[in-house]
């Protein structure tokens, strides 16, 4: 039987600047030119103020754990040899909430202090949760 692959992401204009520089092991975050409203995921305006003019802002993926669930069913066959693994919903430090992929080896508590970074030490850019080094 073969693997099945994990699936890639398709950058479409709007969110190509993020993964590029996901493939280049940064974070960046939308920013509103006209409020300095901080969105995540990408999108075309303003949650605030309905403008279409953005940035990209460097962010070190520092936050605190705001929940998590623990998978045990693939829901899609790419992620199958990874079951079971925890998924992380990180409140963000920007004030934006990011998931991602556990790999600490604390247990998880809610205000936990972490840290994000991009891996692709498997041959897929994943964006990882870790606790916070002091």
């Amino acid at each position: 039987m073969n693997a099945v692959s994990k699936p890639i992401p398709q950058p479409s204009p709007m969110t190509q600047a993020f993964w590029d520089a996901a493939a280049q092991g940064r974070l960046v975050l939308q920013t509103c030119a006209s409020c300095g409203t901080v969105r995540h995921y990408p999108r075309m305006l303003c949650t605030q103020c309905y403008s279409h003019e953005h940035f990209w802002q460097n962010s070190p993926g520092l936050g605190a754990v705001h929940s998590w669930t623990r998978c045990h069913h693939a829901f899609h066959a790419g992620f199958a040899a990874d079951v079971p693994y925890t998924l992380v919903t990180v409140d963000l430090d920007e004030g934006v909430r990011s998931l991602g992929i556990w790999k600490g080896d604390l247990p998880l508590t809610i205000g936990l202090r972490v840290q994000g970074r991009y891996d692709n030490s498997r041959g897929d850019l994943e964006w990882l949760f870790e606790p916070q080094m002091k």
